[in-house]
């Protein structure tokens, strides 16, 4: 009795500790570094740049990236639109936003695509964090720390 009881004890107060509006993000108000994942989108959060995959496409943005009062962000970047299976440049100049809820992040991309001279949207999609993206027929690059 005493082990069950300790054991819901424990439960309460992590549900208690970590809410669902906490979600991933750091004292200083930035998305936490990792994996967010989602169905065929993808979101690597580095110290310097987030990397961002919407099915065969990717793009770099700037990091730490910061998550304002109500959970919502912006963030600039650059774009690779013809990525799979051979990536064909250049990149060009993107747009990310998108809210943070609990440990989900919906968000958007907007890419200038100045070869086609048009606007391109992709989302907007939903991400989990800590969750490994399914990314279907398109490989997410996998980014590696560097270690000294």
């Amino acid at each position: 009795m005493r082990r069950r009881t300790a054991l819901l004890a424990s439960v309460v107060i992590l549900g208690l500790s970590c809410t669902e509006e906490d979600g991933p993000i750091s004292p200083e108000g930035d998305l936490l570094q990792g994996t967010w994942g989602g169905d065929n989108v993808a979101i690597i959060v580095e110290d310097t740049v987030a990397h961002v995959h919407f099915g065969c496409t990717y793009g770099d943005f700037s990091a730490p990236i910061h998550v304002d009062a109500e959970g919502r962000f912006s963030v600039s970047g650059s774009y690779m639109l013809r990525a799979y299976p051979i990536a064909m440049g250049p990149t060009v100049p993107a747009q990310m936003a998108g809210e943070v809820r609990g440990r989900r992040l919906t968000f958007s991309i907007a890419v200038n695509d100045t070869v086609t001279k048009e606007l391109v949207v992709f989302g907007p999609s939903t991400v989990s964090f800590g969750r490994e993206p399914q990314m279907g027929p398109c490989p997410i690059c996998r980014r590696v720390k560097k270690t000294n």
